[in-house]
């Protein structure tokens, strides 16, 4: 007979986040007498002690970590479980997550929630926002469902369909502070490598990273979307690639100057991404709503320009 339960892993997971009893018994609505008698019946079933106790606050013994640790992908097999049943049931996912590439914004799905909201089904949305090599990651560790916006081609090995937004192109600016604003020939790899370049972090935990327009040893500026790029490249920090919609509007401003460089920054493709596969209802829509034309200029229309910031 088995001595562990779901509602039991949950509860020590819970408590594991939250760092109390008191605050998982919160996060979980439940009543705190709940929560510690749910615990001590664990350990006694199992015969070890799962929480070192400091007054309020608990930690988990060895046995405990080891515990949670596996704990956590029975609880995700279970939701995942949980959530088939529910769509082969109805169709409709029970939750789709969206992830966007952290350069442009959330609120380019506006629209596009509304829309999804008025056909009246009960499939929760998450928009979360990764970057570069992290946005491919979500999508194949299964933390997001599709992507919008995707950068650059997916990670080898396959398990999932893309469909082409479109291109976009980058375009290479300094302030006018900076000291390479005033020179005059085209900047090559000499004259970058005194200088700090700023760029956005990928967000990958497992995948390589991906670096764009960095040189070996050179100092950098890691931020973790467009807008704060910009936002440093603005105030002279440093420099780097910009895309070309918000970089124009930079430069006919007077904010940045775009500079020659002996290598620039290709076009990059932008993708829509799912898993193969998956025929949820939701994914479904989101799907085909994307693959309409005009989808990417909507997408463009919302990169970070000096007039948002």
């Amino acid at each position: 007979m088995l001595r562990l339960s779901l509602e039991g892993l949950q509860i020590v997971d819970a408590i594991d986040r939250r760092g109390s009893f008191a605050a998982a018994a919160k996060e979980l609505h439940r009543v705190p007498s709940t929560i510690s008698y749910t615990v001590n019946k664990l350990e006694d079933d199992l015969g070890v002690q799962v929480f070192e106790r400091h007054g309020p606050r608990v930690a988990l013994t060895a046995a405990g970590a080891e515990l949670l640790k596996e704990g956590r992908y029975l609880l995700r097999a279970a939701q995942d479980l949980e959530h088939r049943v529910r769509r082969v049931a109805s169709g409709w996912e029970t939750e789709l997550t969206i992830a966007m590439d952290s350069m442009f914004g959330a609120c380019a799905l506006q629209a596009d929630v509304a829309q999804f909201y008025a056909l009246g089904q009960q499939t929760r949305l998450r928009i979360v926002q990764e970057a570069l090599s992290g946005t491919w990651e979500a999508l194949l560790d299964r933390r997001a469902d599709l992507l919008v916006g995707a950068a650059g081609d997916g990670p080898a090995g396959g398990g999932y369909v893309t469909h082409a937004l479109g291109q976009m192109e980058f375009v290479f600016c300094v302030a006018p502070s900076h000291p390479l604003a005033s020179v005059a020939t085209l900047l090559e790899r000499g004259d970058l490598q005194p200088y700090r370049a700023i760029s956005v972090a990928d967000s990958a935990r497992q995948l390589p990273p991906r670096t764009v327009g960095l040189l070996l040893g050179q100092d950098s500026l890691s931020v973790p979307d467009m807008q704060s790029k910009l936002r440093f490249q603005l105030a002279g920090l440093g420099f780097g690639f910009l895309p070309a919609p918000c970089a124009r509007a930079a430069i006919a401003a007077g904010l940045l100057v775009e500079k020659a460089v002996a290598e620039p920054k290709p076009p990059e493709t932008f993708y829509l991404a799912w898993r193969s596969g998956e025929r949820g209802a939701a994914l479904a829509w989101w799907i085909q709503h994307w693959q309409s034309p005009g989808r990417f200029a909507h997408l463009l229309g919302h990169l970070p320009t000096p007039a948002l910031l």
